[in-house]
């Protein structure tokens, strides 16, 4: 089973802002958001409902990035290692 770089710590993101350039913050996996008990569950289960048809498939994960300077947030899909 592949896990998440960026969910363990073992990298870090640095991403900036589309629209404003600051640097974005990783605000965790998106499916945090969906569900506040999700984490109570296995991965494979709280990957088949994330709206994302492939992550469980493809080994990704989606972190949502968001600045906190304007207010963006953008989706972004980390390769599991």
């Amino acid at each position: 089973m592949a896990i998440c770089p960026l969910c363990n710590a073992f990298k870090e993101l640095e991403m900036h802002c589309t629209l404003c350039g600051t640097l974005l913050d990783d605000s965790g996996k998106v499916s945090d958001f969906l569900d506040p008990y999700g984490h109570y569950n296995d991965e494979e289960t709280v990957k088949m409902g994330d709206g994302y048809p492939n992550t469980a498939r493809d080994q990704i994960c989606p972190h949502l990035m968001s600045c906190n300077s304007c207010g963006h947030d953008q989706v972004v899909f980390i390769q599991e290692e």
